[in-house]
């Protein structure tokens, strides 16, 4: 559902950040260590600061909010 806009973000912020994705029916056990209880969850983990978890779809232009306030700490 959103594999496409990950995608483009992917290519969008290489040099900027690393998204990983994770097949929880695989690794059932890191699931558990986050609390993942629904697909799609999103997990983003500044350098500094707390991780923020964000659970179902998002827009593209939600996704480069979050990226940009959570991770980059860039005003828009």
């Amino acid at each position: 559902m959103i594999a496409q806009k990950v995608e483009e973000l992917e290519a969008e912020y290489i040099d900027s950040i690393v998204i990983y994705k994770v097949n929880t029916e695989k690794e059932q056990a890191l699931a558990a260590a986050f609390g993942i209880r629904s697909i799609p969850s999103l997990l983003f983990i500044p350098m500094e600061g707390k991780p923020r978890m964000s659970q179902g779809a998002m827009s593209k232009s939600d996704f480069k909010k979050a990226i940009n306030d959570i991770l980059l700490k860039k005003e828009q």
